[in-house]
């Protein structure tokens, strides 16, 4: 007699045979193994061979935005289904219906977007899996959806950005090439150079504060400082005073570059030149969105007009004007340069 028929015949204690035995071993396994696929935090679900929905764990239910209904659900829990690129896609034709159609895993090779009842969307990735019995048939499939929503907002965010970096590459190439036209249009001497280079400084420590913040923007006092900083020797060459403001990447630019020039103009002709008795004021105020910013000149020698428009002049009342979508008011009194700049705080 062999042992399964001893075993057979005899009975357990309690009197349950061995094929008793051999389903409760199987439910304990199944119930371990269920208590796993509910602990999961990927949405889970399987079939049986037709490709009717036979379990489905709760974060399915999260995933898919409705309790799938066993037994009459086939192929997939989502309510409706498409391809990356909007197309509508059939339950039947599904990665997981053609997992169980061709007998063949599919792991990550395709991408899909679950609807869920209340419109809202779910871009994932199944891994779809058939399952076969110890004779080789089929006898149904599992699937794991793993939601790449973050993964899509990475990739929107990437592109985005590399879009916003050529974008602004190509305006600090522009904004180069106007420097170097206008600085060395009609003069190449050393004094002229050390003019361009030092407007290559403005725009680059402008650029510096905007990468320090991830190009969100600049403090309006930051840029204030350093433009002034280099050139004041004792702390009461100058004064900064308004409120906390951010600036945009292109008007902090814009104003960083008008700064260094009226610094440039104090320093050679301005209150600047006069070293220990001149200083400078900068005021601002903020109004609806509104930058309003003064820059007043005291105890410098007598101020006169230009004779002609300079490089600092044209770019001030051009320049400026043009980028910041503002006005730009120099007033040249005998007693220092006053200069008055007001635009939008947001790009039109």
């Amino acid at each position: 007699m062999s042992v399964v028929t001893f075993l057979e015949s005899q009975g357990g204690p309690d009197g349950s045979t061995l094929a008793d035995i051999e389903r409760l071993a199987v439910g304990e396994s199944e119930h371990r193994a269920r208590a796993m696929l509910d602990a999961l935090p990927a949405a889970v679900y399987t079939t049986d061979a037709e490709g009717r929905i036979t379990y489905y764990n709760q974060a399915a239910v999260v995933f898919s935005g409705r309790e799938p209904v066993i037994g009459s659900d086939s192929w997939c829990v989502s309510w409706k289904l498409f391809q990356p690129d909007g197309t509508p896609m059939p339950h039947d034709e599904c990665p997981m219906a053609l997992a169980l159609r061709r007998r063949t895993p599919s792991h990550g090779e395709y991408e899909a977007v679950a609807e869920r009842p209340d419109g809202t969307r779910v871009p994932f990735i199944p891994y779809a899996t058939p399952l076969f019995g110890r004779d080789g048939a089929l006898t149904g499939g599992i699937n794991m959806l793993v939601d790449i929503s973050e993964r899509k907002k990475a990739e929107e965010h990437q592109l985005l950005m590399i879009n916003e970096l050529n974008h602004r590459v190509k305006n600090t190439l522009a904004v180069v090439q106007s420097l170097a036209h206008l600085t060395l249009r009609n003069d190449t001497t050393p004094g002229a150079l050390r003019d361009f280079e030092a407007r290559l400084h403005a725009m680059s420590a402008a650029h510096d504060v905007l990468t320090s913040r991830n190009w969100v923007g600049a403090p309006l006092t930051d840029l204030v400082r350093r433009a002034l900083d280099p050139h004041c020797a004792h702390p009461d060459c100058y004064t900064a005073t308004g409120p906390d403001i951010d600036l945009p990447p292109q008007t902090a630019v814009a104003l960083s570059m008008a700064l260094h020039e009226l610094c440039t103009n104090a320093i050679k002709h301005g209150s600047l030149s006069a070293a220990g008795t001149g200083s400078v004021d900068v005021a601002w105020t903020c109004e609806d969105d509104r930058l309003s910013l003064t820059w007043t000149e005291r105890g410098g020698p007598p101020v006169s007009p230009p004779t002609r428009r300079g490089f600092g002049v044209q770019m001030l009342e051009r320049a400026l004007a043009h980028e910041f979508h503002g006005s730009v008011t120099l007033d040249f009194a005998p007693e220092g340069l006053r200069c008055h700049i007001a635009g939008p705080l947001k790009p039109a």
